[in-house]
């Protein structure tokens, strides 16, 4: 008998717990923006290439900011950030002055790739692309064409890519 009732009593949690997920699924604090599943937006960059010129390598990391805005009516969600080289990294500023990242290549010590960034209609975002040319070791002169890779929620711009270009001297 008090096996019956646990497994009436399971199934009662269960069935509550279940309802709670299934109601409370797309709410939003009272005046806090949805972000759709989809966007219309364009997260359009103001600059998507940038060369460094020539750097030498014992001078250490470069960077450079690069600005997105959103130019759309819709909030724009950037789902996932990552780099096409180990020697690059990228961090994210939000218009509210927050900062996230390091975001690096995935599946190479990249660090988490995935991100839940939101950027609001009309708002901008700044990706610092940071760019080590030691990483690669004495060997590693010459040209470098890097990539930051951005993946968003927009119809318009689904993946945004970000160039810098560097010719690496010892």
């Amino acid at each position: 008998m008090k096996s019956k009732n646990f497994v009436i009593f399971s199934v009662i949690v269960f069935i509550a717990a279940l309802g709670f997920v299934i109601f409370s699924k797309g709410k939003t604090n009272e005046g806090e923006a949805k972000v759709p599943t989809q966007s219309t937006s364009v997260l359009n960059a103001l600059e998507k290439d940038f060369d460094f010129g020539t750097i030498v390598m014992k001078d250490g990391d470069v960077s450079k900011i690069f600005e997105l805005e959103n130019e759309g009516t819709e909030p724009i969600l950037i789902s996932k950030v990552y780099t096409s080289c180990m020697c690059t990294v990228a961090k994210i500023t939000t218009a509210k002055s927050e900062t996230s990242g390091p975001y690096g290549m995935s599946g190479h010590n990249g660090g988490t790739s995935r991100t839940g960034i939101e950027v609001g209609a009309g708002e901008t975002v700044k990706v610092e692309a940071i760019f080590n040319p030691a990483a690669h070791g004495p060997s590693g002169v010459g040209l470098a064409n890097r990539t930051i890779f951005l993946e968003t929620n927009s119809t318009q711009t689904p993946k945004v890519e970000l160039n810098f270009t560097a010719t690496v001297t010892n």
